[in-house]
């Protein structure tokens, strides 16, 4: 890939670092998935930095707990929650239903890894795909309006270096023909959160949308409860505060302000990889995470899908 996109960021940088001296007063945020872990340092960094957010999660009595303390550290009252289910188009429409006036970041952030057995979601679609890509392409499809009037809105899509396990496979995508294997289920859901961001990012960067991807990095959250947690080395590891600093640099920084279409990791363009790194700490992104004709071919997919 040519001309990488640098900053002056690294691994170690955190939330609030990024976007230090920025002034996010009258952006509206939102974050799913932001009743835990680096849903909530998101949602802290945008709020602390005047950006009026919206916790959209699935269980609104435990956001309600979050806002509240979000609202009393950043002296920010412009904290709401609003119930969504990712896994649920019916709460998605809902969702998008409700939403009034325009919307300047949308952090496409819940997911799920890995669970143990096969499950289906949304139109019998493999769970994880279904949850993780199907339900936020949908909101995102629902939320295109109002992020047009947001006036250089940007969409950033939480992927992850589980995308090297998997690409997205076209014939069978819900492991009715293969064997279910988690891992594999996992990693092709990641490979379709970067596509979602690829062709976002063309179909709609002249409502001046830009749309990104990123792996936040290792850390312990929720999200391994069906992997028996963490089991990166305490070195590769980040804290909470660094794991959101990709995203909220994608989210808010002025420096990638035009910059689209493209896969993140430490704060910077990960290189392309052309095999699954062998040495821990390092990842980089799959050729076929970033191609045009898959992204294209499964924003087509999906549309026929939620619609």
């Amino acid at each position: 890939m040519s001309n990488i996109f640098t900053t002056p960021f690294n691994r170690a940088s955190t939330a609030s670092e990024v976007i230090e001296g920025v002034d996010l007063s009258g952006r509206r945020a939102i974050v799913t998935g932001a009743n835990s872990g680096i849903g909530v340092e998101t949602a802290r960094a945008l709020a602390a930095h005047g950006a009026e957010v919206t916790l959209a999660v699935r269980r609104p009595e435990a956001g309600e707990r979050v806002a509240a303390g979000l609202r009393e550290a950043t002296g920010n009252d412009s904290i709401h929650v609003a119930r969504l289910d990712v896994a649920d188009l019916d709460s998605v429409r809902a969702f998008t239903a409700a939403w009034q006036g325009p919307l300047h970041i949308l952090v496409n952030n819940a997911g799920i890894m890995m669970p143990p057995q096969l499950e289906r979601g949304i139109g019998g679609h493999e769970q994880q795909f279904a949850t993780n890509y199907l339900g936020h392409f949908a909101l995102s499809l629902g939320l295109h309006r109002a992020l047009a009037e947001g006036d250089g809105a940007r969409l950033v899509s939480v992927s992850s270096a589980g995308h090297l396990y998997s690409p997205v496979v076209f014939d069978d995508i819900d492991f009715r023909f293969r064997p279910y294997d988690a891992l594999a289920a996992y990693g092709q859901s990641k490979t379709a959160e970067v596509l979602l961001a690829v062709e976002a990012q063309r179909h709609w960067s002249d409502d001046g949308i830009t749309a990104n991807a990123l792996h936040p990095g290792a850390i312990a959250t929720n999200l391994q409860r069906h992997t028996g947690g963490l089991r990166t080395p305490e070195p590769y590891r980040k804290t909470v505060e660094q794991g959101a600093a990709t995203t909220v640099f994608l989210a808010a920084s002025p420096l990638v302000e035009g910059v689209g279409g493209r896969y993140f990791e430490d704060v910077e363009e990960a290189p392309l990889v052309h095999a699954r790194p062998t040495e821990l700490g390092v990842a980089g992104v799959a050729p076929y995470a970033l191609d045009p004709e898959n992204a294209e071919r499964l924003w087509e997919l999906a549309s026929d899908i939620v619609r």
